[in-house]
């Protein structure tokens, strides 16, 4: 009997020893438990957090850009961040194999991310040299234009200089009145024709050749003395009268002329005018008086 009661204290202890080893197995695997779910939980939130992240970076890239066929491969790629978080957040937080799956896809992700900021870059640093070069070759040619202005400016003053250069003058320009014996007179009772003289100058440069050769008598009124209405040459540019004219082979040499006006009207004493014309300018002129 007192075997038998030992056996049974020791039952007793050896059961009273499993429910304690029992119920700290049970508390600790209780433990484990929330500490996992505690993990699962976290490691759900950060991967939510990160997913967050690469959408706002897409974000900010896609308003840098200006190349429309980049923007819509990252809006593509975006998408499937914004896809996966709606994946990520119907996945339950205990489902690890679920969690890290979509984990290795936002790493996928990340790595694309970073290939379309390397590919950006690089087409940031060739934009901004080939604006560099753009705005080497633009001083290059405001430089060009500049010089080809310049030149214009020169070429026309220098084709003015030439212009002046070449330009007819008359010089030693006089008006005499003549009788009907061809003598000079200074009465108007016996005028019967105006002499006009001058001397068209030497000039090395004018263009030689025939060239006709214009006077204009004006009169104290300034009407023009003029046998037809029909005579007329151009001046700045419209047609104006002329008195008379000469033509002339001009070879750069000086040349003496007299250009008659033969007097059919009646003439008035006073101060009268006469004008030299020829090429389109007026080079030379003289006032002069007619008396009774």
């Amino acid at each position: 009997m007192k075997r038998q009661a030992i056996w049974v204290v020791i039952i007793v202890v050896l059961a009273l020893i499993l429910l304690v080893i029992f119920a700290g197995v049970g508390r600790y695997i209780l433990r484990l438990r929330e500490e996992s779910q505690e993990m699962a939980d976290l490691t759900k939130e950060a991967l939510t957090e990160q997913f967050d992240n690469l959408n706002t970076q897409y974000d900010g890239v896609k308003i840098t850009l200006h190349n429309d066929s980049l923007i819509a491969q990252l809006e593509s790629e975006q998408l499937k961040v914004q896809e996966i978080q709606e994946e990520l957040r119907k996945t339950k937080a205990a489902d690890a194999r679920k969690i890290l799956a979509l984990k290795k896809e936002l790493e996928t992700l990340r790595t694309i991310m970073r290939s379309y900021v390397a590919q950006i870059d690089s087409l940031d640093r060739l934009n901004k040299h080939l604006m560099q070069e753009n705005e080497v070759i633009s001083g290059r040619y405001r430089q060009a234009t500049q010089t080809v202005s310049q030149l214009s400016t020169e070429k026309e003053k220098l084709t003015e200089t030439v212009q002046i250069a070449a330009k007819l003058d008359a010089s030693n320009l006089n008006v005499r009145g003549l009788d009907k014996k061809n003598k000079a007179t200074n009465k108007l009772k016996k005028m019967e024709k105006l002499e006009v003289n001058f001397t068209i100058n030497k000039n090395i440069t004018a263009p030689t050749g025939e060239k006709d050769i214009y006077i204009r008598i004006l009169k104290p009124d300034d009407d023009v003395l003029v046998k037809n209405p029909n005579n007329v040459f151009p001046f700045e540019n419209k047609k104006i009268a002329y008195s008379a004219k000469r033509t002339i082979e001009y070879t750069g040499e000086e040349i003496p002329l007299s250009i008659y006006w033969d007097i059919e009207e009646t003439l008035l004493p006073g101060t009268y005018r006469v004008d030299v014309f020829a090429d389109g300018n007026r080079i030379g002129h003289k006032s002069f008086q007619l008396e009774n």
